[in-house]
């Protein structure tokens, strides 16, 4: 039903998740991010409270390992939860429960790791994980050729509908927050849509932290 990649970059300090299903909007259940604490992709058959509260844990110094430990004691139904935990430090956690759905795997690399469920074949993670490390360009574009390679390596086994990308860094708010919620092409669709706002990226921050100092949007009236 879903398949995700969770990543951070030491070098820029960004972390996020690239996430795709068959599901309408799984982005916006499944994704969950924080500047400085670290990435929580909470799906199949999704109870978003535990994304929430994995930041929470994040945020306030719990490694990976022990946020997982808690989620999972934290809920009577934990063996539907498949949940996949990157934290600040780069550290990663995964958890599969014995009632997820169909084929199921994670795949874990320094900094990263891919979970998925109702897959075409168990190797879909991993490919994602070949293809992120494989990959060239920032966080953001090297999260969507991972996702990308999923859907080519099987991905689900039925077509997905819906994709999203969400990127934190330095700043309160996600400076990625694309979503494609219902869609024939819906990996495709966010390519097309991080195409469009990756050059813009930085200047939507710098219009939140400086308007004085940011660009004109570059349309009619605003030149």
């Amino acid at each position: 039903m879903t398949f995700s990649i969770a990543a951070r970059c030491a070098e820029t300090g960004m972390f996020g998740l690239a996430i795709s299903s068959s599901s309408p909007a799984v982005a916006a259940r499944c994704s969950h991010t924080r500047a400085g604490a670290g990435v929580v992709a909470s799906q199949n058959i999704t109870d978003p409270s535990l994304g929430i509260s994995g930041l929470e844990m994040l945020a306030m110094g719990a490694t990976a390992e022990e946020a997982l430990g808690r989620l999972v004691l934290s809920t009577p139904f934990a063996a539907y939860r498949q949940l996949a935990i990157v934290d600040a430090q780069g550290n990663v956690a995964g958890h599969s429960g014995e009632r997820t759905l169909g084929v199921h795997a994670l795949a874990k690399g320094t900094g990263r790791i891919a979970a998925g469920n109702l897959l075409a074949n168990p190797d879909v993670p991993q490919r994602m994980i070949a293809a992120f490390e494989a990959a060239n360009g920032d966080l953001p574009s090297r999260l969507v050729q991972a996702l990308a390679a999923g859907l080519e390596a099987g991905g689900e086994a039925g077509p997905v509908r819906s994709a999203g990308l969400k990127v934190v860094r330095n700043v309160a708010w996600p400076i990625v927050d694309l979503r494609v919620d219902w869609h024939d092409q819906p990996i495709e669709a966010l390519q097309g849509l991080w195409s469009v706002y990756e050059p813009q990226m930085e200047d939507y921050v710098k219009r939140a932290l400086d308007p004085n100092a940011a660009p004109s949007f570059g349309v009619p009236g605003d030149e």
